[in-house]
């Protein structure tokens, strides 16, 4: 399945890619530690999906390990 990275997506499938509430995204937002949405229509805002994508793979991944004792 071939997947269109400039499309734009709204805030359901943004929180599906991440992981993430909408409150947790636009507080990120407002920090500057997320992409910032577009104007997507007068009264909506979207996504670019490849800036979301960007995100996502740019972030760290931890590893847990977990001790037995």
């Amino acid at each position: 399945m071939s997947c269109d990275h400039s499309q734009l997506v709204r805030m359901p499938e943004v929180m599906r890619l991440t992981g993430l509430s909408r409150s947790t995204i636009y507080r990120m937002v407002n920090r500057g530690e997320f992409p910032a949405p577009v104007e997507d229509g007068q009264r909506a805002v979207a996504w670019r999906k490849r800036e979301v994508v960007d995100w996502i793979e740019e972030r760290p991944t931890v590893s847990r390990v977990y001790r037995t004792k």
